[in-house]
């Protein structure tokens, strides 16, 4: 899998994360501010569980595994469908 980079990360708007009243405290390790009511995703954490995940998914599918994708926001379905489409895989 491609690797990403901090900048893209930010150029994605990444670190932009729930409104502060949607708080969940399950999200504290995560969170590196807040911003105008916004939280602020912490972007050396998620590099490092990107390239966690990503290792765990080339992994499962080099030992034939199979993987679901899943994209339940409106914006995202196409991708979703496209790129689990291109490798085979499942999309809901």
């Amino acid at each position: 899998m491609a690797s990403i980079s901090m900048k893209e990360l930010l150029e994605a708007g990444v670190h932009f994360g729930h409104q502060t009243r949607r708080w969940n405290p399950k999200m504290r390790p995560y969170i590196f501010g807040k911003r105008n009511g916004i939280y602020i995703v912490d972007l050396q954490k998620t590099l490092q569980l990107f390239e966690e995940a990503s290792n765990f998914v080339r992994d499962l599918v080099t030992r034939g595994g199979t993987v679901l994708f899943v994209g339940t926001k409106r914006q995202a379905q196409d991708v979703v469908r496209e790129e689990a489409q291109r490798s085979g895989m499942f999309y809901v």
